[in-house]
């Protein structure tokens, strides 16, 4: 019999409570994988924000809109590139619940910007700016409603009217947007702009927010200044600033995300950690006299020290890949609903690496102190407890 033997019989000769602080430990890292999951992809925008690209909102709120005028003005400031527009649709598919992402946008001016990360086949483009009543969709969106190209699809606005009073527009699908790489989020719908402008009830001539590609990433923090002068005092100041911030400042309106993350899984993690490490010394204390009796036998005040370390992070794998393999399971059974929020929500990789690394700094934490006062224990006061 070898160490690890003596570890494992060790570790469940009370199953019950081997098994409880397992399954402790397996929900722990469960809510861990997923939490750090969902993060994780609800910040995918700022980590593939491209590092020249900036975005002109309205100085009150992103929300408020701004005049259609400044697109002309913008494009003619010293050191930007390219310019496009979008602006929100809040469209939604049957049901106010089925929210599609979706975009009025200038063809040309946008897949020219954004031609790094998405990638539609010139005659869906050429197709697409022929139809004005035409749209094109990511092929996440078309996968996940069995949309092609040609189909007719209805879109409902949770924000805009008709001039004819409804609430529906329909667009024909004129090609599928393709990402460059796997990060890329390609759930959404983008028609366009001249269209929609023609059509809706209220707001005309105005866009959500300016898109821009300067010449170089060093030239935005200039670039920024010199719009935001260009409209200071007038009805619709602008604030200017890069796309990583832009991503930053729409996810804060859902709450700061990063917080609540480290809040549950701290909570999670101090409770199994005082849990786990009473529960460690309750069963080295147990185990008191049988030191002893391996004292005497020869084994190390080292090599003692070793097994009960390998007993608590022999107990935390136990726990922590199980639950990271359930979180991966929760994920792909929530990745279609949260395609919305969270487009890229996986336990990925660098998630399970992360996992592991806190597995073994739980297991060193919870072992150390029991091990320690094992190692230093004498035979004659090991022998002498009942």
């Amino acid at each position: 019999m070898n160490d690890f033997d003596l570890v494992r019989k060790n570790l469940f000769r009370r199953k019950l409570r081997a098994i409880l602080m397992i399954v402790s430990i397996l929900v722990a890292f469960m809510i861990f994988g997923v939490l750090a999951g969902f993060y994780r992809a609800f910040n995918a925008g700022e980590d593939r924000a491209a590092a020249d690209r900036m975005m002109v909102v309205n100085k009150i709120n992103f929300t408020q809109p701004l005049p259609i005028a400044y697109y002309n003005r913008v494009r003619a400031v010293e050191g930007v590139r390219q310019v496009t527009h979008a602006n929100w649709f809040g469209g939604y598919y049957q049901d106010p619940k089925n929210i599609i992402i979706s975009l009025a946008i200038e063809p040309a001016s946008y897949f020219d910007i954004y031609r790094s990360e998405v990638d539609l086949a010139p005659e869906a483009l050429q197709a697409f700016v022929r139809d004005r009543g035409s749209a094109v969709i990511g092929e996440s969106l078309a996968a996940k409603h069995g949309w092609k190209v040609g189909d007719r699809v209805p879109l409902q606005s949770n924000i805009f009217s008709q001039k004819s009073g409804g609430h529906t527009w329909d667009f024909t699908i004129a090609g599928i947007v393709k990402g460059k790489a796997e990060h890329v989020d390609t759930n959404f719908l983008l028609f366009q702009y001249n269209y929609f402008d023609e059509t809706r009830s209220f707001g005309k001539d105005t866009i959500g927010w300016l898109i821009l590609q300067t010449t170089a990433p060093e030239n935005n923090d200039r670039v920024a200044k010199t719009i935001d002068a260009m409209f200071a005092n007038s009805s619709a100041e602008t604030s200017t600033d890069t796309e990583k911030a832009f991503g930053k400042a729409f996810a804060a309106q859902f709450g700061n995300i990063a917080l609540i993350v480290t809040l549950v899984v701290g909570a999670a993690f101090v409770t199994i950690l005082m849990i786990v490490g009473n529960t460690m010394a309750l069963s080295i204390r147990e185990r008191t006299r049988e030191i002893g009796v391996l004292k005497t036998l020869g084994f190390s005040g080292p090599r003692i020290l070793g097994m009960v370390l390998g007993e608590s992070i022999l107990l935390a794998l136990l726990g922590g890949l199980p639950g990271l393999a359930a979180a991966a399971l929760i994920a792909i059974a929530l990745r279609n609903s949260l395609a919305n929020v969270a487009p890229a929500f996986s336990v990925s990789s660098e998630i399970v690496l992360q996992g592991i690394g806190l597995m073994l700094a739980l297991g060193l934490i919870t072992g150390l102190i029991p091990a320690v006062n094992a190692m230093r224990l004498k035979i004659a006061a090991a022998l002498g407890r009942g």
